[in-house]
């Protein structure tokens, strides 16, 4: 299974043009981060979790020549606006892109892309094809899924088990009986917004004590604020096996 970081920021705190911070202005293309998104290719599948604002420049980064499906992991737009530029892959397939979400998270995605659903078509128009999960283990392109169910301060989200690899973003605390379901992954990719305390997200801290307490044998920190800082150094800070993700990493597992 390989999986692609396609972003690995946040619209939180997003700065206005020019910003003159370390972060913005840095030559490392480690700080030059989209919205979260991730891409896993397995047995000839592309699953994506999340689409947001920037999914076509991600795809298009990334290469992507067919996708099955998308995973969302909350219906906040920072995670599902990009979602209407499937388009291109319902041109080039000729088929839905199947998406996967809980109940709550398709009526948002029915309102905000009403169109898609009317009963009045018109060629273009995004196809999708909407299955309803809840939090029980389901099957997405005949790849086995075991959902995470997280708080993001009130709001439960979906973090995804996919094999031996766990994600999860916009998490602030998650219950005893959803830890057991991450135990024992290889690899875990986790949100770690900034350094001061947040309402909605796990601090640098916090993800860092989540991470340990876990123990996969590779972390790597996503949904990261320019409010972090430079990359190289928060480096500095993590202890062994844990890493700040960059949009374009790339590992398999």
């Amino acid at each position: 299974m390989k999986i692609t970081i396609l972003g690995s920021g946040t619209s939180q705190g997003i700065p206005v043009i020019a910003c003159p911070c370390s972060v913005c202005s840095s030559d490392d293309l480690r700080d030059k981060r989209l919205r979260v998104s991730v891409l896993i290719e397995h047995e000839g599948k592309n699953i994506v979790i999340d689409s947001g604002p920037d999914f076509r420049y991600q795809m298009l980064r990334a290469g992507v020549k067919h996708l099955e499906a998308i995973l969302f992991t909350h219906e906040h737009k920072d995670h599902i606006a990009g979602l209407d530029d499937i388009r291109a892959f319902n041109y080039r397939q000729q088929t839905a892109v199947n998406v996967y979400a809980h109940p709550r998270v398709h009526e948002a995605i029915k309102r905000e892309f009403h169109y898609a659903f009317s009963e009045s078509k018109y060629p273009g128009l995004p196809v999708i094809t909407l299955h309803e999960i809840e939090n029980t283990d389901f099957s997405a392109e005949g790849i086995s899924v075991v959902p995470i169910e997280v708080m993001h301060h009130l709001l439960p989200v979906f973090g995804f088990r996919i094999g031996d690899f766990t994600y999860i973003t916009d998490a602030k605390t998650v219950s005893e009986r959803e830890k057991r379901k991450i135990y024992g992954s290889k690899i875990l990719v986790i949100n770690a917004l900034q350094k001061d305390n947040h309402l909605s997200h796990f601090t640098l801290d916090e993800a860092i004590a989540f991470a340990e307490e876990i123990r996969a044998e590779k972390t790597y920190f996503t949904h990261i604020s320019h409010k972090m800082g430079l990359h190289a150094d928060v480096s500095k800070l993590l202890p062994p096996g844990i890493e700040i993700a960059y949009d374009e990493m790339v590992f398999e597992i």
